[in-house]
């Protein structure tokens, strides 16, 4: 079987929220179609291009704004650089307008409300999460193309479903946690090391510490931002954000100018356990809370999952002094590992294997990141991720209203905590002992997807999506 190379910036993506399977991806998957276009014949010569939505990307697509991002995608906007608060405005301008501006430069005509097709009773059998684009020249000649947002803002054409990044030699080729494991019996090294190693075969080590510390103020001022700003969700649910109250609260009449004061100011608060406690969730809300409302988020490895790592990192930081360049990158580099062993031996798509491949994933990832920064073994990294994955197998995905706030924002509360406390437990464990093995709990994960009504999948048609009386008025 041929080896998959994923980089750490494969699984750390910087991109716009609310969802990385259904926003970023069909973003990404309109990119890739402008670029069959241009190829074919040049792009002033597109007369039209319609959308069609499946699956999963049908049902909640509405909700998690899969009909923006293949807008703004097909307008040649790129999500890591997009102003978000340009977004309303860009697409109620297509909205009105009925025109498109083709890769930023061709306008054609383009209703939303027609020429993007949301075919909730069609699944296409290769992923639920899937869209085809249709266009059609001046001559009459017509193209088409389909992609597959696979999880994780990965996406696949139709074509390519098959093959894997082989065209990258790793030293330390690593397929599942054994494998992992292996390479680190046989160097001395830690996982982090073991990772950064494996990088050198994309860039060179200052490049690679420097996007993850890129990522890493990503990750930190949307944690800043999402722990000032109030008001009301946007899609309809009325969902009142919590963050900045919960900060005020927990602040008391402490002033701050800025991040580094800020957390000063929150060390001064002490260490007890409801504090500590209180401000984890308080991190995970604010940068789910900014997901919801389409602010700029980092995949980690999910959108809907994009609070765990940074509150668990926010709490190493803050509350175990951790607030260390190479720390930091040492974290992110051993969570990015953690979760590139789940993308190849289950998945990271909720539409494929539930909210466990999300939040399971994501505290799967930063209880084996907390467990090296604080000095555990790489057998108890692995332990650690195994423990998380293991109180979240068989975790359903049922957003209310197809919009990824409730449960989804409390989630990655409890996906931060599982993660400090699995990580707690490894530390003050004998990996030898253990009775279940981190590949054992992957396999087990992907069993469990496979088994799971497709209800219960990223569809909003089971579980609490059905059972909440809502009256979604912008929807």
């Amino acid at each position: 079987m041929p080896h998959e190379a994923i980089s750490v910036f494969d699984i750390f993506k910087i991109g716009i929220g609310p969802s990385s399977s259904h926003t970023l991806g069909p973003w990404r998957a309109a990119q890739r179609f402008l670029g069959s276009l241009q190829k074919e014949k040049p792009i002033d010569s597109v007369k039209n291009v319609q959308v069609l939505l499946y699956g999963s990307l049908a049902k909640t697509g509405k909700g998690h704004g899969t009909d923006i991002a293949v807008q703004l995608g097909l307008s040649g906007d790129d999500p890591v650089t997009f102003e978000v608060g340009q977004i309303t405005e860009k697409i109620n301008s297509i909205k009105t307008e009925k025109k498109l501006l083709l890769n930023g430069v061709h306008a054609i005509d383009f209703d939303p409300g027609s020429h993007i097709h949301f075919l909730v009773t069609e699944t296409l059998p290769y992923h639920p999460n899937a869209l085809t684009f249709l266009a059609e020249y001046q001559d009459g000649e017509k193209m088409a193309e389909t992609y597959y947002s696979i999880g994780g803002g990965f996406i696949k054409k139709e074509a390519e479903e098959e093959t894997v990044n082989t065209s990258v030699q790793l030293p330390f080729p690593i397929d599942d946690a054994n494998g992992l494991l292996h390479w680190c019996m046989m160097t001395g090294m830690s996982i982090s090391e073991v990772v950064m190693e494996n990088e050198a075969a994309w860039r060179n080590e200052p490049d690679v510490k420097s996007g993850i510390l890129n990522i890493w103020q990503v990750m930190k001022e949307c944690t800043y931002r999402g722990c000032h700003a109030r008001g009301i969700l946007p899609g309809g649910l009325s969902v009142k954000r919590r963050a900045a109250d919960l900060n005020k609260t927990l602040l008391k009449d402490k002033t701050y100018a800025d991040y580094a004061s800020w957390v000063a100011a929150i060390r001064e608060g002490g260490s007890d356990f409801k504090y500590i406690l209180d401000w984890v969730s308080c991190f995970a809300l604010a940068v789910n809370e900014e997901n919801a409302s389409f602010g700029r988020v980092v995949t980690a490895p999910t959108n809907g999952a994009a609070g765990v790592i940074p509150a668990v990192l926010q709490y190493f930081i803050i509350f175990c002094d951790g607030y260390k360049s190479d720390s930091i990158i040492q974290f992110l580099l051993t969570a990015a590992e953690i979760g590139s062993i789940f993308k190849k031996g289950a998945t990271l798509s909720a539409a494929m294997g539930g909210c466990q491949a999300e939040i399971g994933v994501s505290s799967a990832m930063a209880a084996a990141a907390l467990t090296e920064c604080m000095g555990g073994t790489q057998r108890q990294c692995l332990m650690a991720a195994e423990i998380a994955m293991e109180h979240h197998l068989g975790l359903t995905c049922d957003p209310i209203g197809g919009l990824v706030q409730v449960p989804c924002i409390e989630r990655n509360t409890m996906g931060a905590i599982k993660a400090i406390t699995a990580s707690q437990l490894a530390l003050q464990s004998a990996p030898d002992f253990a009775k279940v093995s981190l590949d054992a709990v992957i396999k087990t994960m992907w069993d469990t997807a496979i088994d799971m009504n497709s209800k219960y999948k990223e569809t909003s048609d089971g579980g609490l999506a059905v059972h909440i009386p809502i009256s979604l008025s912008e929807c």
